[in-house]
């Protein structure tokens, strides 16, 4: 699976979706990762630190969204991203978004036929969630 990681662009929202960690192990199991330019800087993590564990750096937000079929963000999607969404893709993020949220606030996305997954609803077999 091709996975990309946008940089973060709500107001004062530094941290990034994905550690160079997290990129050499799904590099390692086979997926190809893209960070866009310079989405880890607020969290410590320079683009160097991804492509030395084999994930690629996109040029900006526009081609990591188009290139890629998941994408994973630390917070919803929001205006300026929802016409990037496309068919298909799926949008990983740890925010939850409220019950009819995308129908509601951003008809784009309902009819992107995109899926979500949300980091803090994944439950793992101990019934544990992830934290950030």
């Amino acid at each position: 699976m091709k996975i990309g990681v946008p940089k973060e662009i709500k107001t004062n929202e530094n941290r990034v979706a994905l550690v160079p960690a997290g990129a050499a192990s799904l590099v390692s199991s086979g997926h190809t990762v893209m960070m866009e330019k310079g989405a880890g800087d607020g969290s410590g993590f320079p683009d160097s630190a991804y492509t030395a564990v084999g994930a690629t750096i996109g040029a900006d937000a526009d081609t990591v969204w188009r290139e890629t079929d998941m994408i994973m963000k630390v917070k919803e999607p929001i205006k300026p991203e929802w016409a990037r969404m496309k068919k298909g893709q799926v949008i990983f993020t740890c925010r939850r978004w409220r019950a009819g949220w995308p129908s509601k606030r951003a008809p784009s996305i309902s009819r992107s036929s995109m899926a979500g997954a949300v980091f803090s609803l994944v439950e793992f077999r101990a019934l544990l969630r992830p934290r950030l």
